[in-house]
Formats: structure tokens, C-alpha cells, sequence
């Protein structure tokens, strides 16, 4: 650094130093040379004679390498041959062992691909869970595993698609055979029941005791029952009988669910197979419109219900978690509640009592098969009472239309017995006891027309057909009695009752044939009590419990009587009536004919013939009658004279009428009915009598002096009355001068009308001003 210093000359005085350095360092190299100057001579000479012999070693080396390299060049190859099997080895020892590693794996797609075709779709699955989980990880690093990877996801897919196409056609396969399995189901659960209600009534059945005709029917019922069920037996050892498993392959569920489990998607499988089954149930739910045609229809119905639930059980108890019992209660629920509505919608419809009876005899079975199965029925055996009632209503109705053709074909005469025979057959359809009866003679005659014993087999019919509906309810006999008594009630105070009133009523029921419809009825009121026998004997219930009821037949029977007896007096009357409108008076005449008119003998003789029919009937109905028909008589004469178009009448009509009434009093008099007391049935015409002897003595003075007192002779005539009568004969006086003796033999006799007319007017006045 000093050299580039600012001092004066001082690069020179460095190349001077420089130089007397280099110049020492000359003088030593030269003294070190000058040392082994002589040594290097001698290294020189020794390393020329050296040389000779490295020629020679020279040439005999390469010499040596050239021969070496002949005898090598073999053994290179060799080696090298060598080197290459040793690689060959290697490389096929590596193979080996890499498709030692691939082959399980090649193995295992081939068994996944043949099990694809086979449709062992499960076992597939499991394949495919080896595959990824064993197999494809120790060789994953190999492009065909990839493939294989990629495609396991795909064939997957493919499984639950077809797997699912498979559950779709299961559906639909129970969809159609729904119906066989339910009519397998019912058959099944209807045979247990036959034989258990056969074997009951076997043990129960004592053969000593000769019962009643119920009795009767009732072991007629059981044979049949066991020889049906000796066939059905007979059948059973033919035929096999079938399972829902036999009808329907269960196996794609099974697969299926087992398929969407192994997946993981266990939940979203039974989702849909529940929500496919509720779209099912509410198709099965769902009636044709004419169902209530036919029992068919019924049948039908009800064998879809319960296969539809018959498969949900069998799901139900071979899988766990598809169907849970909860699921299956809640779904009964719901079809219970439609099965419900729907059959008292249809059963409404049902007219025909058989049909009904059907029906209830397929709930009954439908019921039992469904409650064999866990399900609750309570509901159905609810609605079984409404539908009861309505079986009742038909059962009205047919026995209604019953009851009108006996009616219609009944001549209305007592029944006839010729000999012992034919007295044994009425008694044996009628219970009736007559002591007297019994001692006559034959042949002779029952007081009951041919309708009664037809009746009365038709209400023991009708017991019977009510019957038939209440067995099998599950109800005690005491129920069973007490509805069988209920509905016999209806058909005694409704139908009955109904049939009787209109009988009555018709126009081409005579007085005749009234009084034998009396008769009938108390014929008919007398038999309730075997009625009664009757159906305690057939439900095995005494009459002497409390809460046994009383068939009301007493007072059906009672009410038509009186009704019979009403309608009586009501023809009487008519019938009179009718006498009455062909009277002819000529209430102009100067005189009387001497004798009563001819159409009230007419009606005297019929109203004898008449009563003379009525001595079959009680007393008080044939004295009411009479009484009726007297009264109505006289009051009918009275309004005949009374008659406002009437305007006058002569003194000769005033005696004619007179010999009628006198006629009308002497049959009241004969006592055309016994058992009335003194003069009572005079006493009809009175009103008519008193009024008529007033004009015939033409006792005016007494009449309006005793006039209002209890001891008038005249008591029975209304100042009106007689008032409107004597204005139409002064009336008749001032045209015919009927009156003109009077006034040549007495002038006064005219005022003296005059005067009764102006008091009897003062008299009606008065009573109007009272009033």
C-alpha cells in the first residue's frame, strides 16, 4: 500500500528493492543446481540403460494382454449370457409372484361376474366387499384393478336396480294373489272354527232328552256341521293345504332387503317398501261399486284384506326391522277404519235378508281369521250389532210381505177338522187348547181361521232367521236371548201390528171377516207366552231372570182388536148409512102406509144377521157394537127429518116415520145381544120417540109448561129441534091446506101454531143468549 503512497519516488525505490531481491534469489537457485547437477547426470544415465528393457517389457506385455484378451473374450460371453438369465430369473420370479398377488383377484371378479349372471346378487355383494377390502388393495398399483375399482360402484348400482325390479314384481305378483291368499287364509280359519263349534256341541248335545223342535233343528245343525266337516276332512287328505309361502315367492323381499342392508341403505328399502304397501292397502281398501250385489263381491273383498294383511304378518315375523308391529298396527287401524265406513255404506244398500245374513257370516269369518293373526277386531263385532239392526229391518220387511199374503189368502173362516188327523197337524203349528173343543165330536170346527197357525209358524221362522245372525258374535246366551226378544218385539209391535191395521183397513175386509180378525188376535194374544217357551228353550235361558224381557205381543194383538172393533163400528155405520140413502119417504102424504118402510126392515134384518155373527166375539164388543150401530141409526132419522132441504113435511109422513122408529124400538127390544140390562138399548132412540109423540099427540102445552124440569115428559126434545120440525109442517099446511078441517072446526087451531112457533122461538133465543 505504500508503494501508491503520495511520498515522493517511492515506486522506484520499490523496483529497486524488487530487483535486488530477484537477483539474490538467481544466485541461490543457481548454487542449488550447481549441487545436484551431478546426481541428475547420473539419473539420466541410469533411466537410458532402463530403457532397453522397458522396450523389451513393453513388447512382452502387450504380448500378454493380446493373448489374455483371446482366452477372455469367450468368458465375457459366457458371462454375460449369464448375466442375462440371471435377469430372466429375476424378472419371471417377479412375475410370478405379482400374478400370485393378481389371480385371487381375477378369480374373485370372474366368481363376482358369474354370480351376476346367475342372479345371486347377494353373494355378489359379498364378493365385491372382498374385493375392495382384501383383494384390490395388495394390487391397486396395476391399471386393470383401477378399471376394476371404477366398475364395482356401477355394479352395485346395477344390483339394487334389478334387486329393485325384482321387489316391483314381487308387489305386483302379491298384488294378484292377495285375494287366494286371503281365501286360503278364511277357508283355513273357517274349517278350526267348524270343527271346534262341532266338537263343542257334541259335548254339550245330551241324546236322552227328547227337545223341543229348536231342539230338534239344533242337532240337525250339528250333524250336518259333522258331516261337512267329515268332508272337508276327506278333502284335506286329497289336497294339500296351501301357505302364502306356497302361492308367493318371498325370496326377492328377503333379497332385496338383505341387498339394501349390506349397502347401507337398509333405511331407504324399507321406506319404499312400506310406502308401496299403503298405496296397496289403499287399492285393496277400495271397493267396487257393485259389491253389495252379490256375496261374490263381499268374499272378494274381504280375501284381498286379509292377503294383503296375511303377508304383512309373514314379513312381519321373517324379517327384522322391515315390518314392525307398530307399522302393521297402525296400518289395521287405518284399514279398519275404511273396511268400516265401507261396509255400512254397502251393507245399507242390502235389501235382501239372506244377503245380509252372508255378509255377517263373512265378517264373522273375516274377523277371525284377521284376530288368528294378532289383529284387533273388536271394532268389526261393534259394527256386526249395527248391521244386525239392519238385517232386523230386512227381515221386516220379508216377513211383512209374509204376513200380507197370509192375510191376502186367508178366507177368514174358522179352520175345520174332519178327524184326529187333522186336529193333531193344526195343533202340532199351533199351541191351542180348548177343553170344550175337545169333547166334541168330529168333524167340527176351530175358532181361529187357517192365518193364525201361519202366523205363528212364521214368528217361530222369523226367531229362527234372527238367530242365525246372532250366533257367532262372541256374545253370551243371555245377550243372545235378549236380542232375539228385541227383535221379535219389532216384529209383533211394528210388522205385525202394520199388516194387522191395514188389513183392517182395506175395503174388501167385511163385518165377517172383522170378527174373525178379532178372533184371530186373541188367539194370537194367547200364544206369546209359548212364544216366550220358545225362544228360552233355544238359548237356554229361563224366563225367571232378571234381565230377561217380555215379548209385548199383548198389546200388538190387544191394539189391532180394538182397532178390528173400531173399523167395525165404522162399516155398521156405513153399511146403515147406506140403507139410509136409499129411504124414499114422500113427505107429502096425506097419510101413513100402515106399515114401516121397507128398506129399514131391510137393514133391521141385516143388522140381526149381523149381530148373530157377533157371538164369537167377547160381550162388551158385541153390546158396544149394537149400541153404535142403534145410536147411529137414530141419529142418521133424526138428521133425516132434520134435513135442511127438506121444507115440509106432512102429518102422514110424520106417522109413517113414526111406524119405522116404532120398528127400530122393537129391535132395540128383542135384544139382538144379550147382556143388556133392562130398556138400555130402547134408550138409543128416545131423542127420536119423544119427539115424535109430541107432534103425534100435538101436546105442545105440557112440553111448554114441564119445559127444563127433570121430570118433563119431554124432556129429550130441543126447542129447535122441534121448532125446525114444525116450521116445515106449517110450511106444508100452507100449501096443502092440510089444515083446513082445523079451520072449519076450530079457527083456532092455526093461531095456536102460531103461538107454539113464537114461544119455541123465544125458547131458542133464550138458550142462544145463555150460551
Amino acid at each position: 500500500r505504500s508503494v501508491y503512497d503520495d511520498q515522493p519516488n517511492a515506486h522506484q525505490r520499490f523496483m529497486e528493492k524488487l530487483d535486488a531481491c530477484i537477483r539474490n534469489h538467481d544466485r541461490e537457485i543457481e548454487k542449488m543446481c550447481n549441487f545436484h547437477h551431478q546426481g541428475f547426470v547420473d539419473a539420466i544415465t541410469e533411466l537410458l540403460k532402463v530403457r532397453a528393457d522397458a522396450e523389451k517389457l513393453k513388447v512382452q506385455v502387450t504380448d500378454t494382454n493380446r493373448r489374455l484378451q483371446d482366452a477372455g473374450k469367450e468368458v465375457i460371453a459366457q458371462t454375460e449370457e449369464i448375466i442375462r438369465c440371471r435377469v430372466q430369473q429375476r424378472n419371471i420370479t417377479t412375475v410370478v409372484e405379482k400374478l400370485q398377488l393378481c389371480l385371487p383377484v381375477l378369480e374373485m371378479y370372474s366368481k363376482l361376474k358369474e354370480q351376476m349372471n346367475v342372479k345371486r346378487y347377494y353373494s355378489a355383494l359379498k364378493t365385491m366387499e372382498q374385493l375392495e377390502h382384501l383383494y384390490l388393495p395388495r394390487v391397486s398399483q396395476y391399471r386393470f384393478c383401477q378399471i376394476m375399482i371404477e366398475n364395482l360402484p356401477k355394479l352395485r348400482e346395477e344390483i339394487k336396480e334389478i334387486s329393485m325390479s325384482d321387489l316391483k314384481d314381487f308387489l305386483e305378483s302379491i298384488r294378484k294373489h292377495s285375494d287366494r291368499i286371503g281365501e286360503t287364509a278364511m277357508k283355513q280359519a273357517q274349517q278350526q272354527k267348524t270343527f271346534s263349534t262341532a266338537l263343542q256341541k257334541q259335548n254339550n248335545v245330551n241324546y236322552g232328552r227328547n227337545m223341543h223342535l229348536a231342539r230338534s233343528r239344533i242337532l240337525e245343525s250339528k250333524n250336518e256341521i259333522t258331516l261337512k266337516r267329515t268332508f272337508e276332512e276327506d278333502d284335506e287328505h286329497e289336497e294339500e293345504v296351501l301357505t302364502a309361502q306356497d302361492l308367493v315367492d318371498f325370496s326377492p323381499v328377503y333379497r332385496c332387503l338383505h341387498i339394501y342392508s349390506v349397502l347401507g341403505d337398509g333405511e331407504i328399502f324399507e321406506n319404499y317398501y312400506r310406502k308401496q304397501r299403503r298405496k296397496q292397502a289403499r287399492l285393496v281398501l277400495q271397493p267396487q261399486s257393485s259389491m253389495h250385489e252379490t256375496v261374490e263381491g263381499y268374499r272378494r273383498y274381504f280375501s284381498q284384506i286379509v292377503g294383503f294383511f296375511v303377508v304383512e304378518d309373514h314379513i312381519l315375523h321373517v324379517t327384522q326391522g322391515l315390518v314392525t308391529r307398530t307399522y302393521t298396527d297402525e296400518l289395521w287401524n287405518m284399514a279398519l277404519s275404511k273396511i268400516i265406513a265401507v261396509l255400512r255404506t254397502h251393507s245399507s244398500y242390502c235389501s235382501d235378508p239372506d244377503l245380509v245374513l252372508e255378509l255377517k257370516n263373512l265378517i264373522v269369518v273375516f274377523a277371525d281369521t284377521l284376530q288368528g293373526y294378532g289383529f284387533p277386531v273388536n271394532r268389526l263385532f261393534d259394527l256386526l250389532f249395527e248391521i244386525r239392526d239392519q238385517y232386523n229391518e230386512t227381515l221386516l220387511k220379508k216377513w211383512s210381505g209374509l204376513f200380507r199374503d197370509i192375510f191376502e189368502a186367508d178366507n177368514y173362516s174358522p179352520i175345520p177338522v174332519a178327524n184326529e188327523e187333522e186336529y193333531k197337524i193344526v195343533i202340532s203349528k199351533f199351541p191351542f187348547q180348548d177343553p170344550e173343543l175337545d169333547k166334541q165330536s168330529f168333524p167340527k170346527k176351530l175358532p181361529m181361521s187357517q192365518s193364525v197357525p201361519q202366523i205363528y209358524i212364521q214368528v217361530k221362522e222369523f226367531i229362527y232367521a234372527s238367530l242365525k245372525f246372532s250366533e257367532s258374535l262372541h256374545r253370551s246366551s243371555t245377550e243372545i236371548d235378549d236380542m232375539l226378544r228385541k227383535s221379535t218385539n219389532l216384529l209383533l209391535t211394528r210388522t205385525l201390528s202394520s199388516c194387522l191395521q191395514n188389513l183392517i183397513k182395506k175395503p174388501h175386509i167385511g163385518l165377517t171377516e172383522l170378527v174373525q180378525i178379532i178372533i184371530n188376535t186373541t188367539h194370537l194374544e194367547q200364544a206369546c207366552k209359548y212364544l216366550e217357551d220358545f225362544i228360552s228353550n233355544i238359548t237356554n235361558i229361563s224366563q225367571v231372570t232378571v234381565h230377561t224381557a217380555r215379548l209385548y205381543g199383548l198389546s200388538t194383538f190387544k191394539d189391532a182388536r180394538h182397532a178390528a172393533e173400531g173399523e167395525i163400528y165404522t162399516k155398521l155405520n156405513q153399511k146403515i148409512d147406506e140403507f139410509i140413502q136409499i129411504a124414499d119417504y114422500d113427505w107429502t102424504m096425506s097419510e101413513s102406509d100402515g106399515r114401516a118402510s121397507g128398506y129399514l126392515m131391510d137393514l133391521i134384518n141385516f143388522l140381526r144377521s149381523t149381530f148373530q155373527v157377533f157371538t164369537h166375539l167377547p160381550g162388551k164388543v158385541a153390546q158396544t157394537a149394537c149400541m153404535s150401530a142403534c145410536q147411529h141409526l137414530s141419529t142418521s132419522l133424526m138428521q133425516m127429518l132434520l134435513d135442511s132441504e127438506l121444507k115440509q113435511i106432512s102429518m102422514g109422513a110424520i106417522q109413517q116415520f113414526n111406524l119405522d122408529v116404532i120398528q127400530c124400538e122393537l129391535f132395540a127390544s128383542s135384544e139382538p145381544v144379550p147382556g143388556f140390562q133392562g130398556d138400555t138399548l130402547q134408550l138409543a132412540f128416545i131423542d127420536l120417540r119423544q119427539l115424535l109423540d109430541l107432534f103425534m099427540v100435538w101436546d105442545w102445552s105440557t112440553y111448554l109448561a114441564d119445559y127444563g124440569q127433570a121430570t118433563s115428559k119431554y124432556l129429550r126434545v130441543n126447542p129447535s129441534t122441534a121448532l125446525a120440525l114444525l116450521e116445515k109442517m106449517r110450511d106444508s099446511s100452507k100449501k096443502n091446506n092440510i089444515f083446513a078441517q082445523f079451520r072449519k072446526n076450530d079457527r083456532d087451531k092455526q093461531k095456536l101454531i102460531e103461538t107454539v112457533v113464537k114461544q119455541l122461538r123465544s125458547l131458542v133465543n133464550g138458550m142462544s143468549q145463555h150460551t
